[in-house]
Parts: C-alpha cells; sequence; structure tokens
C-alpha cells in the first residue's frame, strides 16, 4: 500500500527567469489534468481572471510570482504536485528553499530571450544536487531564436548535457506544430485556443498523405532533415542517466496556446522520478520507511487574511502521516495533534486525512515551526541543506499610524516568520531593522503590512554592509567585554535573541576580525 501510493507521487518544481511563461505552464498543467476548466480562472463567488498559482493580491498586481504556490492534481492515476516558485532574482531565496522539497524540475526558456541571468543560477543549485532537470522552451507562437542556437545555448550556458525529445515545426508566425520524438508522432494545431485544450491533429507517420495537406511539402522536408541531424548530433535519451542528473531532456512549446504541453506532462509522467531518499544529519530517510518523518521549507502567513491564519509547508519524506495524530517537533522536543491538516490547490484548500511521501502538507501554525523543523513519528531527525540567506539590504523600519503598532508588530513577526526577510532590533536604541536579500522585499512587506494587517510603515536607508551573526567562547572574556563595549553601536538581536554585528564596510568587518581574533562572525545565524 504504501509503496504503490510513493510510485503514484510526482512532486516537482518549475523554475526560471522572470516572465519566460513559468506561471502560464503551471496553469496549463492544471488544464490537462482536468484540475480546471478554464485558464486563468479562479473560482470564487464569481469567476476572476487570473493566474490561478498568483493568489497573492501583490503577484496579480504587479504580475510576478513573489511567493511559491503548491498545487496538486490527478493525471492518469498519478498524484502531481507542482511547487511554481517565484522567478524574480529578490524572491530567489524562496526559490533555493523549495528546490529541498522537489524530486525534480522544469526548467522553463522564453525562446525569444535565451537562457537568462537567473536560470543559469537556479539550474546551478539543481546540477549541485543532482535534481533530475527537464527543459522547457516556451512561446514558440513568437519569433525568437533558432532552435539549433538555443539548443546550443542551454549546453553551454546551463552545462547540461541534452536530448530533445520533441521539436518545433516552424516558428512563430509560420509554427505549424511538434514532433514528438518519444512517441514517434507528429501534432498539428489547428485552433489558437488560450482558455481551453487546443484542438489538435495526430499523425503517426510523416508519409501520411493528409500530413502535406496541413504542412507545406517544404516545412515537412525541412522537418525530416531536421530529425536527421538531431539523431546525429545528440546523445539518444536514457532515463538511467535522466535520473542521475547527467542528461536533461528538451521540449519545445507555447503555454499560452496549449502547444506542447501534453507532450510534456505524458512524457514526465513516465519518467519523473517519485518520491527520493532524504539525507539528514544522522543519516538517509527512505520513503518506504513506515515511520513518518517530514521538514517545513515555507512559511505562509494569511493564507486567509479573513482569518489570520499561518500555514507551515510540510514536505512528507516518508511513512505516513495522519490527522489528529501526534508527531514530534524535534527542535521543541514537544508531541504535537494536527485536527486539520491542508492539501493546497493554489488558494484553495482541503482537509486530508492521510498524506505519503512526496506530498506537500499545510499545517495550521500558531508560531511553534520555523523554515528547516523536522517533525517525525518520535526519531530525533534533522533535515539538512535548507538554506538562510545573509541578507544585503537593511532598513529601518518606522510606524506611520500609532493606532495600530499592535497590528504592525504582529505584521512583521508573522511576516519573517516567512523568511521573506530578518528582523534586527539594535542595541542602542531599540529600533527595528529589515534585512533583506532583494530590494524589491520592502515593497512587498510594505504592501501586505497594510492590506493583510490594516499596519502602515515607511522606511529609512541604514548604511550596513553585512549582518553578521556574533559566536565567542567565553562571553566573560576581556576581549568580548572589549568588543561589545567599543562597538555598541554596530549591535543588534535578531528575533531568536542572537548577538549580531553590523558592518558598514568590508574593511570595517576585516578589522574588527583582525582586532578580536578569538570571536568568529557568521554570514548566516546557521552555525
Amino acid at each position: 500500500m504504501l509503496k504503490e501510493e510513493i510510485l503514484k507521487r510526482r512532486t516537482f518544481g518549475i523554475i526560471s527567469h522572470p516572465d519566460a511563461g513559468k506561471t502560464t505552464l503551471t496553469e496549463k498543467l492544471l488544464l490537462y489534468g482536468g484540475a480546471i476548466q478554464e485558464a486563468g480562472a479562479v473560482k470564487s463567488n464569481k469567476i476572476k481572471k487570473g493566474a490561478t498559482s498568483d493568489f497573492m493580491e501583490i503577484e496579480k498586481q504587479r504580475g510576478i510570482s513573489v511567493a511559491t504556490s503548491v498545487l496538486a492534481f490527478l493525471y492518469k492515476n498519478k498524484k502531481i504536485n507542482i511547487l511554481d516558485t517565484p522567478g524574480h532574482k529578490d524572491f530567489s531565496e524562496e526559490t533555493f528553499r523549495t528546490l529541498t522539497a522537489v524530486d525534480s524540475v522544469i526548467v522553463v526558456i522564453d525562446v525569444a530571450k535565451g537562457v537568462e541571468k537567473q536560470t543559469e543560477k537556479l539550474v546551478e543549485v539543481c546540477r549541485m544536487r543532482k535534481i533530475p532537470i527537464i527543459v522547457f522552451v516556451n512561446k514558440l507562437d513568437r519569433e525568437g531564436k533558432d532552435a539549433y542556437d538555443l539548443l546550443d545555448e542551454i549546453e553551454k550556458k546551463l552545462k547540461l548535457k541534452i536530448s530533445p525529445l520533441t521539436f518545433p515545426i516552424g516558428m512563430g508566425i509560420d509554427f505549424k506544430g511538434i514532433y514528438n520524438l518519444w512517441e514517434r508522432n507528429i501534432n498539428v494545431f489547428l485552433t489558437e485556443e488560450k482558455q481551453k485544450i487546443s484542438k489538435t491533429n495526430l499523425f503517426n507517420s510523416l508519409e501520411d498523405n493528409k500530413l502535406t495537406d496541413l504542412i507545406s511539402e517544404k516545412s515537412l522536408k525541412t522537418l525530416k532533415e531536421d530529425l536527421e541531424l538531431l539523431e546525429t548530433v545528440y546523445p539518444k535519451f536514457s532515463e538511467e542517466e535522466y535520473l542521475k542528473g547527467d542528461l536533461q531532456p528538451v521540449f519545445f512549446g507555447s503555454a499560452l496556446n496549449n502547444f506542447g504541453v501534453k507532450e510534456l506532462l505524458d512524457c514526465f509522467i513516465n519518467i519523473a522520478p517519485p518520491p527520493r531518499p532524504k539525507e539528514c544529519e544522522e543519516r538517509i530517510v527512505n520513503p518506504e520507511e513506515n515511520v513518518f518523518s517530514g521538514f517545513v521549507f515555507k512559511i505562509h502567513a494569511n493564507m486567509d487574511p479573513n482569518h489570520r491564519n499561518r500555514i507551515a509547508f510540510i514536505k512528507v519524506v516518508s511513512g505516513k502521516f495522519e490527522r489528529n495524530t501526534p508527531y514530534l517537533h524535534v527542535r521543541l522536543k514537544k508531541k504535537f495533534k494536527y485536527s486539520s491538516p491542508n492539501e493546497f490547490f493554489a488558494n484553495k484548500k482541503q482537509i486530508i486525512n492521510t498524506s505519503f511521501p512526496g506530498d506537500i502538507i499545510g499545517l495550521h501554525d500558531t508560531g511553534n515551526f520555523i523554515i528547516g523543523d523536522t517533525i517525525t513519528s518520535g526519531e530525533k531527525i534533522n533535515f539538512k541543506g535548507i538554506p538562510s540567506f545573509s541578507p544585503e539590504h537593511f532598513k529601518y523600519i518606522n510606524n506611520e499610524d500609532a493606532m495600530k503598532s499592535k497590528q504592525l508588530n504582529k505584521g512583521i513577526d508573522q511576516l519573517m516568520d516567512e523568511g521573506v526577510a530578518q528582523l534586527f532590533i539594535l542595541s542602542l536604541n531599540n529600533r527595528k531593522i529589515i534585512g533583506t536579500v532583494g530590494a524589491l522585499q520592502y515593497d512587498v512587506i510594505k504592501y501586505r503590512l497594510e492590506h493583510e494587517y490594516g499596519a502602515k510603515c515607511s522606511y529609512e536607508n541604514v548604511n550596513f554592509y553585512k549582518a553578521c551573526w556574533v559566536e565567542s567562547i567565553d562571553e566573560k572574556s576581556e576581549e568580548f567585554i572589549e568588543f561589545k563595549r567599543t562597538k555598541n553601536k554596530f549591535l543588534g538581536k535578531d528575533k531568536l535573541n542572537k548577538l549580531v554585528f553590523f558592518a558598514d564596510s568590508l574593511f570595517t568587518l576585516q578589522m574588527t576580525k583582525e582586532k578580536f581574533p578569538k570571536i568568529k562572525f557568521h554570514i548566516n545565524s546557521e552555525f
């Protein structure tokens, strides 16, 4: 039973540079999975247009994803869990954390822009972790780079060994369809239907006379030449190499017009790995183990602003998670029961009784969880590899409405738990400082404080270069006392009350390290 359920599951992330069409692809996968009837429709009291996975108000306004959303659906008896991640570099922390919870990824590349900087960074992380990668070249309905030039660019810039499994017939205005090398058939597109599944004509042979009625003889001749060349230049697809992270299949299509999405999905459910073993500090945990274990990779405050609820997203690693069963919170050394664990469909959720490895569950949280926490049936293990980042931008946060200080404090507290930014309190004057990795996060925090908590804030620049967590072997030593006295105006505490030193330049940091050699300075709090 457990093994069957594990083999049914596919948990993957979709990553790309902003605006490559990642969220649109997510929508279309849901459309093919029958999870939605019409793309762009989020059903509530009335149908609102907007991407299903971008459910935060600010995402709809800016047209970018700023948080990972989790979507689950069934397709051909497989349970598919998609994690749609933010593409913008200012939210890359969230994406890096999400990559710890996936078993494979789909990388989306824009046919006109090719491989972009953010994609290179994300693929590098996947390559280092040997995560199986599928590449989807998107927006073929637009004029873009030549298919061979793109394949060349993917190989060189992303350092991947690729094997095309579909290939386009034409591009932009001349786009006629897709040849599927995986199933050895050709799909000719007849309608441009953006909201529903397009009508297509499937041919199992290139010699079919009806095919030349739909695409010109010239296009057919070019396709045959392309296929010969592909088989000569690129390695034959090997599932074993793909699963080891040594070979990456490439698909072409247009998510907006539903071209090539079904080919991608049909192949994906056959080749993508089911839940995989995960390393923890003590040992390697296998999904088939009977005892439950899982870890928190994301926290989201205000999934429902009316109820101020906070949800911890847990990836189930092994065993079976069951509702109303006490589980050990390893860091707090306490057992908790969860009466309403949720499964997600963007911002819609339903209570579930049982979850299996690979599933993502949401647990209502009153503040017990932080990102990286492990919960188990009782074993004291700690999953590793959940990154935390050193802030690069610092600003004082000021309350703009004295009547709403309680709301502001609660809002800051909850948003910091999500990991979007870090809160510090300066020792000198007790002023609150927000540290972020990307500047755009300040806009998101300000917007969410106002619209979700009814609190208004403003920012003031503060000239810090780095926040360093301070570790001293002997806090009563003369050196440590002298350090605290001379650097008092540059010291503060983080949310967990750990001591932090704010260096205003690289030079200051180096000089401080030289002057106080017994004190260690860490650029993140996980030391």
